[in-house]
């Protein structure tokens, strides 16, 4: 007998966590910068993450994080995670993915196939891009000539 899935609260809110403090390291300028990108390189091979400010109230702020390989096939659509800031509770999580909703939890199997712990996993799949942004990630800004 399968046991049903039960989340794990306290890793769930230390990922939050430590995925609002990395995005507030990629974002100093939160308050007042619409967007921010970043480009990494491995082997050759080139990936552009963009930070896009959607949204702005007091208490949260939402995100589109979104990245592009290059030299790869374009039928391979790269997700684009919705994420939102919770300034009073200081913890950013995914709330969809190509502008769908996610739910907490899914029961499985189910007619769309996610994972009964999608959601953790995608939080955890953003904890990664952003770590991997603030260790190995180069700022392109633009360069306007007077």
């Amino acid at each position: 007998m399968k046991r049903k899935y039960v989340p794990n609260l306290k890793r769930q809110q230390a990922v939050g966590e430590g995925n609002y403090m990395r995005l507030l390291k990629l974002l100093p300028d939160l308050d007042y910068c619409d967007k921010r990108e970043f480009q990494l390189v491995h082997d050759g091979h080139r990936a552009l993450v963009r930070l896009q400010v959607e949204e702005r109230f007091t208490y949260t702020t939402t995100v589109l994080v979104s990245h592009q390989y290059e030299n790869v096939s374009e039928w391979l659509d790269a997700p684009r995670l919705v994420v939102r800031l919770y300034h009073d509770a200081r913890i950013a999580e995914v709330i969809c993915m190509r502008r769908r909703q996610l739910s907490g939890v899914y029961p499985y199997p189910n007619r769309q196939m996610h994972q009964p712990d999608e959601k953790a996993q995608l939080n955890t799949y953003l904890h990664e891009w952003l770590s991997h942004c603030l260790a190995h990630g180069q700022l392109l800004e633009e360069v306007f000539a007077e």
